[in-house]
């Protein structure tokens, strides 16, 4: 890597030209990611991605005038002091505040970039564009509150909002929750089967670890398997199934740490208090997240709770 200090004016045209066409594409690959959801949110960086393309041109004239027809590719990963951007790809999902966040970090670094270049040259006519390309970007700035006032308009943004509330519900929240509720439950079975079998808190405690653990894997290459989310917009597979087999694990381990104490009953009865709310804490977040009215929630968790947790009694009693 170079550093920008040791770039020539040639190199420092061919940077620029670089940079702008890098946010160009940006901009047109953050207007088709959100146009299915955020259509008035895409046309704003549509407009923003054709301003980026008329500073490019006017740089690669005043390349061509001076140097020629062939510009060297100078990246901004090849010279120092520049941020680190990813492709829009390798994020999904992403929110659409994170978005504009990066894209005011974006404008940031373009300012800095231009009026540094300008110091740094001599060429008049060169500081003279670099400078103005400063002030266009100061008044990007300007020009994106502008299309945010026209195209994002009070219902506009109730009903983004509104859907940026469904793919956290579809991205995050269902597949959290389907974890927690498998790991809450499914491991009471061979937990307090063990134990009661047992009657040793250090055997409950390996049962639950590997139960938890166990699910938890299971749960998340289940979850990444059976939906890519190319059809149903529930995101990324890897992010789905991480949060599934995360929850699912959390779900388990925790009426498995109460078998750390190695008094047997005070093991015992602590573990079944933290399932109680475990199971209030499912109960909540359906009521919260997914509209069912608590007490149906609560109904149905724990029945299908208690049920998993007398079978483990009564194996681990007939053992």
């Amino acid at each position: 890597m170079r550093n920008f200090s040791e770039l020539s004016e040639q190199e420092v045209l061919a940077l620029a030209i670089s940079l702008e066409e890098d946010d160009e594409r940006t901009y047109e690959n953050y207007a088709e990611y959100l146009r299915a959801t955020y259509p008035e949110s895409a046309a704003i960086f549509t407009a923003m991605s054709e301003e980026e393309s008329g500073h490019r041109h006017r740089l690669i004239e005043l390349y061509h005038e001076r140097y020629g027809d062939f510009i060297p590719q100078i990246r901004r990963t090849d010279v120092h002091g520049f941020m680190p951007r990813s492709s829009i790809w390798l994020g999904r999902p992403m929110g659409l505040e994170k978005i504009r966040e990066q894209v005011e970090a974006m404008e940031m670094e373009s300012l800095r970039f231009y009026r540094r270049a300008a110091r740094q040259t001599r060429d008049a006519s060169l500081r003279q564009l670099l400078d103005d390309l400063a002030a266009a970007e100061r008044k990007h700035e300007e020009r994106a509150e502008s299309l945010v006032a026209q195209h994002l308009t009070p219902a506009v943004r109730e009903e983004e909002d509104a859907s940026e509330r469904r793919l956290f519900l579809l991205q995050i929240v269902q597949p959290g929750l389907a974890g927690l509720m498998d790991g809450s439950v499914s491991t009471l079975a061979p937990i307090f089967a063990a134990a009661l079998a047992t009657h040793r808190s250090h055997d409950a405690l390996l049962v639950g670890l590997a139960a938890s653990l166990g699910a938890g894997i299971s749960m998340a290459f289940a979850e990444a398997a059976t939906d890519n989310g190319s059809l149903t917009g529930r995101g990324s597979p890897i992010l789905r199934g991480g949060v599934t087999g995360a929850m699912t694990t959390l779900g388990g381990i925790g009426h498995t740490l109460p078998f750390l104490i190695a008094n047997f009953q005070l093991a015992m009865t602590v573990a079944v208090l933290v399932v109680i709310v475990e199971l209030a804490a499912i109960s909540w977040i359906r009521n919260r997240f997914m509209d069912t009215p608590f007490l149906r929630a609560a109904f149905q968790v724990v029945v299908g709770g208690v049920l998993v947790f007398l079978t483990g009694i009564l194996i681990g009693g007939a053992g």
